[in-house]
């Protein structure tokens, strides 16, 4: 009996097919898991404790580092379960997530790089993006005009006569400005004293005093001891500003077509007419 059940073909189908299952599963090694299996590899564990030393500047102690996998395995868990009940349909919340991470994902879309004569035509039409202001060195002198009424030409007046036999004027009314500026950017002169005082500064001429030169605090003597002249640096100085910036456009562009392409496959019907410009067209 048993030798005939050896010698039916059809037992020795079943073992070679056996055979070959036992096989390919060591050569595949282990197979996908099971529906209700969660695996926590060291690709994973790396990436938790990657997270952690971004955040913390530091790796995560051992205990940590269990906090942290328990953690995921909790949010894991949720989320089967939350999709297994459909809670991720008519969710705004997940709705955005899944969106921005699609978004993540599409602008980190891969772009050529450009070559040299890409990056200078770039550059000569985005020139004044990359203009250097002009700097400014001073010593400034200030004057409270509610300290005098009317009065406070005199009072200025009166100092730049002192100065013209060499005594250094001394400030009247109490002001936070700094004293003096070194190697200062002209937007940060603004920034400080206002747009009118900087630009009196553009065509001054440098080793004497001016003034009265009003800022929006009063008005003030101002000794200019150097400019250095606004200017567009060559490209070499700026290549790698350049680069990124005319990158950042390539992917841009690169996300905008993928969108587009994707949107054609969608059939977009409106119950009611759309707004202006939400037709997406």
């Amino acid at each position: 009996m048993l030798k005939r059940i050896i010698r039916e073909p059809l037992v020795h189908f079943l073992v070679l097919g056996l055979l070959l299952f036992i096989v390919y599963g060591a050569l595949q090694g282990e197979g996908p898991p099971a529906p209700n299996e969660i695996v926590i590899d060291a690709e994973r564990v790396a990436y938790l404790s990657n997270q952690f030393e971004r955040a913390w500047q530091r790796p995560p102690t051992p205990a940590e580092l269990d906090g942290l996998t328990e953690s995921w395995l909790r949010e894991e868990i949720f989320y089967r379960e939350g999709l297994a009940l459909g809670l991720d349909q008519g969710d705004p919340v997940v709705r955005r997530r899944i969106a921005q991470k699609m978004d993540f994902i599409s602008e980190g879309l891969a772009v050529a790089p450009p070559d040299d004569d890409e990056l200078e035509a770039y550059y000569a039409e985005h020139a004044a993006r990359y203009r250097v202001d002009p700097v400014y060195t001073l010593r400034q002198v200030y004057y409270d005009p509610g300290r005098y009424d009317d009065e406070w030409a005199g009072a200025v007046a009166a100092a730049r006569a002192a100065l013209s036999s060499g005594e250094e004027p001394e400030p009247v009314g109490g002001s936070l400005l700094p004293a003096a500026l070194t190697t200062t950017p002209a937007r940060e002169v603004a920034r400080l004293f206002g747009s009118v005082f900087a630009d009196a500064l553009a065509e001054a001429p440098t080793g004497r005093w001016h003034g009265p030169m009003r800022s929006g605090y009063g008005v003030h003597l101002v000794f200019l001891e150097d400019r250095v002249a606004g200017h567009v640096p060559p490209l070499a100085d700026v290549r790698g500003e350049v680069e990124r910036d005319l990158m950042a456009e390539r992917r841009e562009a690169a996300n905008e077509a993928l969108y587009r392409g994707l949107r054609e496959r969608y059939t977009v019907r409106y119950e009611s007419p759309p707004s202006d410009g939400a037709s997406g067209q």
